[in-house]
Order: structure tokens, then sequence, then C-alpha cells
């Protein structure tokens, strides 16, 4: 194992990125948070987008130049790529690909379509990753409070010969200097980014969530006080191993929970569970996750639109969106507005 190297802020020249053209595709979550972020830093962006498109719209109203994807590649010297996992093999084949030129850099916040050879560019260019460990919102929330979120890059072709040092200021330009940033592979960044996502902090934790919901309120306790047993205080407890570790977390709770915790965690999250695990990241290892995924998206995501319509009326957020609209604990502190980013 190699010695852990963060890169903050003092290490990084941030002039490397001011002084590129920076097209970004796509104006969702990432899209938002980081053309936001790299305006406010002073870089030279804009925003390659479908015309007169919802996304246009909003990015407009943020201020921004807008363009079709295809005149925004031929403008920049760098294209970071956020538009949605399933589509960007399409938009690279017919948008981008065409009007690109050797020398410029192909910028990913997530290693999936060029680690799976979904896409594959020219020698020519090349190929770096900036990918924040954070939502988009998140990434231009923290920004505006003077803080960042931590990020990974990774070069993949380098041409030029300094792929690391123009993702390492792009980062810096988002925020990411503030907080940390090291370097990894698009193997590794893919691969554990896929199974963090599904067998532990996306998948595992709203399975379990759900599960002890369930539990509950099938041995007749009220659903309102399950939710706040199984759901609510899931972010206090989460607050507290974000600061430090497991460690605080069981400083902070009773003896009674953290005795609970040491002797019946084991009970739930057991071997059968571990095997689970490594099943799931056998099958992205493969690119079996991956052909399901872009299948599924090509096909008319009816399995993924029925999922989506099934989770959306479990019980627990139904329960939850009452409570919440009732509930004066957390209220106008939220980061995401629909409407407007």
């Amino acid at each position: 194992m190699k010695d852990l190297k963060i890169y903050t802020d003092k290490d990084i020249d941030i002039n490397i990125i001011k002084n590129k053209k920076i097209a970004v595709i796509g104006f969702g979550s990432q899209g938002y948070g980081q053309s936001m972020n790299l305006k406010d830093s002073g870089c030279n962006v804009v925003l390659g987008l479908r015309l007169g498109g919802k996304s246009d719209k909003k990015a407009k109203n943020y201020g921004f130049k807008t363009m079709t994807i295809e005149d925004a590649v031929k403008w920049a010297d760098i294209i970071q790529v956020l538009i949605p996992d399933e589509i960007q093999a399409d938009v690279y084949e017919k948008q981008i690909k065409p009007n690109m030129r050797a020398g410029q850099y192909l910028m990913f916040a997530h290693g999936f379509n060029i680690h799976f050879k979904k896409i594959v560019p020219p020698d020519g260019v090349n190929v770096i990753m900036v990918a924040p460990k954070g939502p988009g919102h998140t990434v231009r929330s923290q920004y505006t409070e003077g803080k960042g979120v931590p990020s990974l890059i990774a070069v993949y072709q380098d041409p030029s010969g300094n792929g690391k040092e123009v993702a390492l200021s792009y980062a810096s330009a988002i925020g990411a200097g503030r907080a940390g940033i090291i370097e990894t592979t698009f193997k590794e960044e893919t691969e554990t980014d896929l199974f963090g996502e599904q067998a532990v902090i996306c998948g595992g934790v709203s399975a379990l969530m759900k599960a002890g919901f369930e539990v509950l309120t099938e041995a007749g306790y009220s659903p309102y006080m399950a939710y706040f047993e199984v759901l609510h205080e899931m972010k206090l407890i989460i607050d507290l191993v974000n600061q430090g570790g497991l460690a605080d977390m069981r400083y902070s709770i009773s003896n009674t929970a953290e005795y609970g915790d040491m002797t019946r965690g084991p009970k739930v999250i057991g071997e059968a569970s571990k095997d689970a695990m490594r099943e799931i990241l056998k099958n992205i290892q493969n690119g079996s996750f991956a052909n399901e995924f872009m299948n599924e998206m090509k096909s008319g995501q009816k399995e993924f639109n029925r999922l989506r319509e099934e989770n959306a009326s479990h019980p627990i957020e139904k329960i939850g969106e009452e409570i919440r609209s009732s509930f004066k604990w957390g209220r106008n502190e939220n980061i995401i507005d629909r409407n407007k980013n």
C-alpha cells in the first residue's frame, strides 16, 4: 500500500486552470456545483447544453454563457463530461468526438465509461478525472461556506505530460483543495465507487433502514417511532462517524447503545452479508453490472422505473414525508431546490 499523499491548495497552482477554457457538459447536480464553483474561482467556463432546454434556461439564469455541445467542444481546452453515465457514450460519439482535437483534456467525474471502455478516446487526447466525494449540490454548498468536498484525481492518458497538474488545478478551483485531494486510478475509483454505492452507502443503508422499519412496525410499534429510530437518527450518528470515525460515535452514545452496537451489529451484518458483498464486487469487476445497467437504460428502463415506484411508495417514505412537513427540526437547511439547481 502506498503512503497516503493528500494535496491541498498550498500544493497546487490554480492559475493553470484559470488560463484554460473549460466546457462543462451538463447542468445536473455535478454540472451545477462544479460550474458555479469554477465561475466563482475566476475560471473561463461555458456550459455545453441542448439550447432552449430546461438546463439551458437554468444555466442562463445563473449568468452562464451556453453553447451547443459541439460548439463548446470546439471552443474548449478542457471538456468536463457531467451528464449521466448511461448517455455519455452516445453523446461522446455523436457530439464530442467529431469536434475534438489533439491536446485537449477530456475530463470525467466518474471513471465508469472509460474503465468499462464504453468510451475509447483517441491517443492524442488527455483523459483525466476529478471526482468529488459528494453530490454536486454539496460541492456547491460547501464552497459557499468557505469549505470544500474532498476529491479524487486520476490520469488515464497523458500525451501532454501535465494531466496530474491540470486535474489538481481544476480540483482546487471547485474547492477540493480546501479539504484534500487524493490521487487514484480510473479502475480503482470506478470499482470502489460502485461497490460503496451498492453495498454500503446507498443500497446497503437504505435496505437496512427499510428492514428495520418493517421489523418494528410488523411488531406493532408506531411507524412514527420506527421512523425516528431507524432513519432520522442515522444522520446524527453518521455526522459523528464522519467527524472522528466509529470511536467518536461510540464515545458520544450511551454505554447501552455501545454494548448493543458491538454485540448485535455483527449478527445483522455477518458472513452472509459479506458473501453478498463479495458477489456484488465480482459483478462490478467483471463488467456484468455495467452491462446490466446500460442494457436496462437502453431498453426502456421498465425495471428501473418499477423499482423507483416501489421504493417511493414504501411506508417509510410516506411517514417520513408527514413527519418532515410537520416538524421544525432541519427546516430551511435544504441544499437542493429542484426548480433552481
